[in-house]
């Protein structure tokens, strides 16, 4: 695993690189949450996600494309309220755009597959590169490693 991501340096709508969905599509399978964050840059409250106080081993994948994002021995408790991670799945998984949006400039992540909102990186995590993956459960699906 690595944590090398693509950087784009302007804010803008998600832009689909490889997969794009219409909203019509998009509105049919996703929940309305799931919608506003993935697809408006939404965030939903923290402590309400349900992935925030997940401890299950598996891999989280994109809920809008399906692409492999992080691995759950990457999560760790930020004490934020949100799933955080300090490392992506792998390279070039993630893109890094500046988000000046609520008076503020931070780094969004989002989805290198299909554009869609994932939540933002932050400076303060733990691990070799210090980032703090912080991203909204409603846009995760975690295919759970199974014991059987």
């Amino acid at each position: 695993m690595t944590d090398t991501t693509q950087t784009d340096t302007a804010h803008t709508e998600a832009t689909h690189s490889e997969v794009a969905h219409s909203e019509v599509e998009l509105r049919s399978r996703l929940t309305p949450e799931q919608y506003t964050v993935t697809q408006q840059a939404g965030t939903e409250r923290p402590f309400t996600g349900e992935y925030w106080d997940c401890h299950d081993d598996g891999t989280y994948r994109c809920i809008v494309c399906d692409a492999v994002l992080f691995m759950s021995d990457t999560k760790y408790d930020s004490g934020t309220g949100w799933p955080s991670f300090f490392e992506t799945a792998a390279e070039d998984v993630v893109r890094i755009r500046t988000d000046t949006s609520h008076g503020m400039v931070r780094e969004e992540a989002v989805c290198a597959n299909c554009g869609a909102h994932l939540g933002h990186r932050f400076g303060d995590g733990p691990g070799p590169h210090g980032h703090r993956y912080c991203m909204n459960s409603a846009s995760l699906r975690l295919d759970q490693v199974r014991l059987d």
